[in-house]
């Protein structure tokens, strides 16, 4: 495995004792799409405040592509995007100066077609000769992240990307965020979306009061932690469940219309075959039938439930 990020037993622990971060280790491959997820103040942007080099851990190491996030901030800077929560924009810049301002930063020569190209992906391109104080929040936001890619980085954080821009607009970011990952650049998102991360991303990493509770491959997530529920819609409606059909804990729903029954995927049995012949034994006569799988979001809201037991 090709890894850009290294984390090593990374802890801060600020001079008032409050400890943000603790004993965080993951490493992250080049080329992945890596969605951070946890509630307010779990410590998601003094994670990716501590890589940048905005503020340096208490505890442990930080290595972008083998380079040392603070003995060799030159070069990890180089490799480094960031697109912070806070709108922080020269309100009376041009969109086009502030990107080749920030390219500039970091020595590099105009491209002038790399920059087109992110501004008519961003849907930026009509507004690059725009003050910025003349644009919305969801412009300024699109601004940042055009910064942020200015420099061509390899790899890129992305601090609640979304917030404050629409559907439309989200999803076209999204579209983006996949056509960096093909270019083979590293994108670390936080978000609040759970579709965001659902929808993107290649492992998610939840965290709370600090802790790395776990990094895992969506997919295998969404298996390992996912309900899977099957929707048994009734030809009749029912009022309560009969006590013959007891032992398999379904639940009326659809005001009596349906039963749910809750079985786990990975099991040699389900159960599903002698429910339904249960049904069929008491005279319930099935109408249809829909598999139903929890969501990310309560994938998510279970790990955070379990933390603060």
């Amino acid at each position: 495995m090709n890894k850009i990020l290294c984390l090593n037993s990374v802890s801060k622990t600020y001079k008032n004792g409050f400890i943000a971060l603790r004993n965080i280790s993951v490493d992250v491959p080049k080329g992945e799409i890596f969605a951070l997820l946890g509630p307010n103040g779990a410590g998601k942007t003094t994670l990716i405040s501590s890589i940048c080099g905005i503020i340096r851990q208490t505890e442990g190491q930080i290595k972008v592509k083998g380079f040392d996030t603070i003995m060799d901030w030159r070069q990890t800077r180089q490799l480094i995007g960031l697109v912070p929560q806070e709108l922080t924009l020269d309100n009376f810049e041009s969109v086009w100066d502030a990107m080749s301002f920030s390219r500039g930063l970091f020595g590099k020569p105009l491209d002038k077609n790399y920059l087109e190209w992110i501004l008519n992906e961003l849907s930026l391109y009509d507004k690059k000769d725009e003050s910025i104080i003349r644009l919305s929040g969801g412009m300024k936001r699109r601004v940042l992240i055009a910064k942020a890619l200015s420099h061509n980085p390899e790899l890129i954080f992305l601090d609640e990307p979304t917030a404050g821009v629409d559907v439309s607009l989200r999803k076209s970011m999204w579209k983006l965020v996949k056509e960096l990952r093909n270019t083979g650049a590293t994108v670390i998102l936080t978000t609040h979306y759970i579709e965001e991360a659902e929808e993107i991303a290649d492992r998610i990493g939840i965290i709370d009061r600090g802790k790395l509770l776990l990094v895992e491959d969506k997919s295998k997530l969404m298996n390992k932690m996912g309900r899977r529920q099957l929707i048994v819609y009734l030809k009749e409606k029912m009022t309560s469940i009969p006590k013959e059909l007891a032992q398999f804990n379904l639940e009326l729903q659809e005001k009596g219309n349906a039963v749910v029954f809750t079985y786990d995927k990975n099991a040699n049995r389900t159960g599903i075959t002698r429910m339904l012949s249960a049904l069929s034994e008491n005279n319930i006569i099935v109408k249809d039938l829909q598999s139903y799988q929890s969501t990310l979001e309560e994938v998510f809201l279970s790990f955070i439930d379990q933390n603060k037991k």
